[in-house]
């Protein structure tokens, strides 16, 4: 019995991925194919993959022995994400896939991985990014993870296979942006140098930061941004949502949209840290770290902080599949706290 709580939602997010990826079944957009259409609307299927993945995590990591600082449980743990990332990747949707490993290396901090482990996880794609933004920060970082797999004093063997894996993934940087769609390279080059290409590549980066900086600390007023609202950023309602609330009621209303999602994804930790059982624990802990991921990301995007990921802001983004999960996350959260008092109550 067991065993389905963590196969049908698992099952269910990797049928619909598979779904999604049949020609003729998902529909594609700009040579990515990520959504199904559902007659009046487009269903994004890796949206509810986060739902299913995370609930098959908290399933397994709250099963009786299971440890996270064994290589084993580690690895089954890893593996049930990267069974979505791998089919995330084929559509491609690189952003979304990132979401689904922050998620992992969240839950997995909470739940008690060796931080060794963790830190080999983490330093091989650090490793990779900083080989694109430029040869100083590879050797930097390069430097910096190495001398980390040395101080955890883990044995030469150890210590020596952690160097080898880094000097690969370093070396197969040139392999992994090969393989990147032309609008991918293009993201990548707008966030390291937006200047380069004004009316191209970097157009939407540059007038993002243009929207932001020109409210001030109280904005332009309502319906006042001329960014926003003549359209100068085409993905304002979705990507570059942020840009709106801080045009139009400056410093403000930027500091208060951080400030009502830090309060959510705050609560959302106290949650896990009163949670009667360790599955709810999990699932608080995994909803926590999806919404600080996203909020990070796109607001970082709209201030030239990380590159374009299409990446939407809890509850602001456009977008009816992310709006769904966003409300099933918080339900996720409120049913945790109605079991905990319930339990105190009994």
């Amino acid at each position: 019995m067991e065993i389905l709580y963590l196969l049908i939602p698992l099952s269910t997010a990797l049928v619909l991925l598979i779904l999604v990826l049949i020609p003729h079944v998902g529909k594609g957009v700009n040579g990515a194919r990520r959504w199904l259409p559902l007659g009046v609307m487009n269903f994004q299927p890796s949206e509810l993959a986060k739902i299913g993945t995370l609930l098959a995590l908290a399933e397994y990591i709250s099963r009786k022995g299971v440890d996270l600082r064994t290589i084993r449980d580690m690895a089954t743990t890893i593996g049930i994400v990267a069974l979505p990332i791998g089919l995330i990747m084929l559509e491609p949707d690189f952003g979304s896939a990132s979401v689904f490993a922050a998620m992992l290396l969240g839950v997995m901090l909470w739940a008690g991985v060796d931080l060794f482990l963790l830190f080999v996880v983490v330093a091989a794609p650090l490793i990779v990014i900083s080989a694109f933004v430029g040869k100083v920060w590879f050797y930097s970082i390069a430097a910096i993870c190495t001398l980390g797999a040395v101080f955890f004093r883990r044995g030469i063997v150890v210590t020596v296979l952690s160097i080898g894996l880094f000097v690969g993934v370093g070396f197969s940087s040139n392999y992994v942006y090969g393989i990147l769609k032309p609008h991918q390279k293009d993201r990548i080059l707008s966030f390291l140098d937006p200047e380069t290409d004004p009316r191209g590549k970097g157009y939407n980066v540059i007038q993002s930061v243009m929207a932001v900086g020109s409210g001030g600390l109280t904005g332009k007023g309502f319906l006042h941004g001329t960014q926003t609202q003549l359209r100068y950023i085409p993905k304002q309602w979705t990507d570059f949502i942020f840009c709106v609330p801080t045009e139009e009621f400056g410093f403000v209303g930027g500091i208060l949209v951080i400030g009502l999602l830090g309060i959510l994804i705050f609560r959302a930790i106290s949650i896990a840290s009163i949670a009667h059982n360790k599955f709810s624990a999990v699932i608080c802990i995994g909803v926590a770290t999806l919404l600080l991921f996203h909020t990070m990301v796109n607001v970082g995007m709209a201030i030239g902080l990380f590159p374009v990921m299409g990446i939407p802001l809890p509850f602001l983004s456009a977008g009816g599949s992310s709006l769904v999960v966003n409300f099933a996350s918080v339900g996720l959260l409120l049913n945790a706290y109605r079991l905990r008092q319930a339990k105190q109550r009994t």
